[in-house]
């Protein structure tokens, strides 16, 4: 049979062609840059070691816990700093530890006496038609009120999606949250009494769901994946067009400044949507990416500071902390990178990793790297009391970061699940489909592969003989 072709080498596309090859399925992995993974990239330079792109795995499908396991990764990975396992919420300019328990929550001071009583009438809100597309802010005004949108939800908003929840559809951007609603009418009853669904699946709730890394950080796992798949991997090579054929896809690339093509049964798009958006297509149903390249993807600089540990008065004890809008701050949060896992900073330094910009204010992002120290350096020292001068300095800019599952979500939606039923043998899968986080692009990734796998089965293509239906 032709080998499924994957066009994009970030997590989503590297578990996949993993996931298929070792069912015996051929694969070619078509990635445009020099190098695969995507934002996971870590860096290692004078002692710091930094992530280009996200900080933490969050372990929240077995899925995840077997992708580590079957590339022999296991005793490798790192799992967080349990005495970390704090967030913080900063109100007033000052950090207020985000409670994850009743009791906590009863004695916390990051929300008023007022607010905790609004939230006792949660189970009794009305709720809303389970078709209807509500903004997340919405939805939280609605069931928790002000303070819980302003101190709990939109910084969680910013650490996430660096979002909007005034934008963000909560049936798209969170749908297990819209789903506790619509199933028991109350997102507490629902995360009480949907614990036991969830264990049935094996799933674990993001809260209490372990963060890890890796000794040498989160690029070992698609530097692993990479090593697995061989020459199955094309570097620097462009796809430009797809066009169907009767036993199914030929894929045009662009390799070293040449055009070719090659012949495929399987297509998987899972580069980001603003360059799937750039793909042409011939099929006998007409078809047009273009429309991909509406959903929103905000720029977000990410700021890396290096300090003595004496130049910095908090201790550090946690994750990390987010600022919400109210506050009226420079940056968005920023996380704590050498207090969550060891070895991300010299002996005696710590390692803070800040965001800038997204959807709150976009236009700081793109400001100059000199600007963007000041900025992070003025609010950290209102914060965390830092002083001195930083012993380290890295500025990435991601000018398209993340997709935005804003209201309207649903014509993205409406045109992916089409486009697989007109074209079978086409399938999208990543960040702009399944959820943004790292575990959600590997789910995604395994997933996707389970459904091709299944697509062969059934079909006239002559199959391995490990496939079975």
């Amino acid at each position: 049979m032709n080998p499924v072709a994957i066009i994009g080498g970030g997590i989503t596309g590297l578990t996949a062609a993993f996931r298929l090859s070792e069912r015996g399925i051929p694969v070619t992995l078509y990635e445009a840059g020099n190098r695969v993974g995507g934002p996971m990239q870590t860096i290692n330079e004078n002692g710091y070691l930094s992530e280009f792109g996200p900080n933490t795995i969050l372990e929240t499908s077995p899925k995840i816990t077997a992708l580590i396991n079957d590339l022999g990764l296991d005793q490798r990975r790192l799992d967080s700093n349990p005495a970390m396992d704090k967030n913080f919420i900063v109100r007033n300019g000052k950090m207020r530890r985000l409670p994850t328990s009743p009791i906590r929550f009863a004695a916390s001071s990051l929300f008023s006496i007022t607010a905790k009583l609004r939230l006792c009438c949660e189970p009794f809100i009305r709720t809303k038609p389970k078709t209807e597309d509500e903004s997340l802010a919405g939805f939280v005004l609605r069931r928790l009120g002000r303070e819980f949108l302003d101190y709990a939800i939109d910084p969680f908003v910013t650490g996430v999606y660096a979002g909007n929840p005034e934008n963000l559809s909560v049936r798209y951007g969170f749908p297990k949250l819209k789903a506790l609603e619509d199933q028991y009418n109350s997102i507490i009853l629902g995360a009480i009494l949907g614990a036991r669904e969830r264990k049935k699946r094996a799933e674990v709730e993001k809260t209490r769901a372990k963060k890890l890394s890796f000794d040498d950080g989160l690029q070992v796992l698609p530097d692993t994946l990479r090593a697995k798949l061989g020459n199955a991997v094309m570097l620097r090579s462009l796809v430009t067009r797809l066009r169907q054929t009767a036993g199914g896809w030929t894929v045009t690339f662009t390799e070293n400044g040449r055009e070719e093509e090659r012949h495929h049964s399987v297509v998987i798009l899972t580069a980001p949507a603003h360059k799937i958006a750039r793909i042409q297509i011939g099929a006998d149903e007409p078809v047009d990416f273009s429309l991909l390249k509406e959903i929103v993807h905000p720029p977000v600089a990410r700021i890396v500071l290096g300090f003595r540990r004496e130049d910095v008065a908090d201790p550090l004890d946690g994750f990390g902390f987010l600022v919400p809008k109210v506050e009226r701050m420079n940056i968005l949060g920023t996380t704590f990178s050498s207090s969550i896992f060891p070895n991300r900073a010299p002996s005696g330094h710590v390692l803070l990793t800040t965001f800038i910009g997204g959807c709150r204010q976009p236009e700081l992002a793109t400001l100059p790297a000199e600007k963007l120290f000041d900025l992070t350096l003025r609010d950290l020292q209102r914060v965390l009391g830092v002083h001195g001068k930083p012993t380290y300095r890295h500025h990435w800019l991601f000018p398209l970061a993340i997709p935005q599952y804003n209201i309207g979500h649903k014509i993205f939606a409406d045109f992916m699940n089409a486009t697989e039923t007109r074209l079978p043998g086409l399938y999208f899968a990543g960040n702009y489909r399944d959820g943004i986080s790292a575990g959600n692009c590997i789910v995604s990734g395994h997933d996707v592969a389970d459904r091709i796998i299944r697509f062969l089965a059934t079909s006239n293509v002559p199959l391995s003989h490990a496939i079975s239906p």
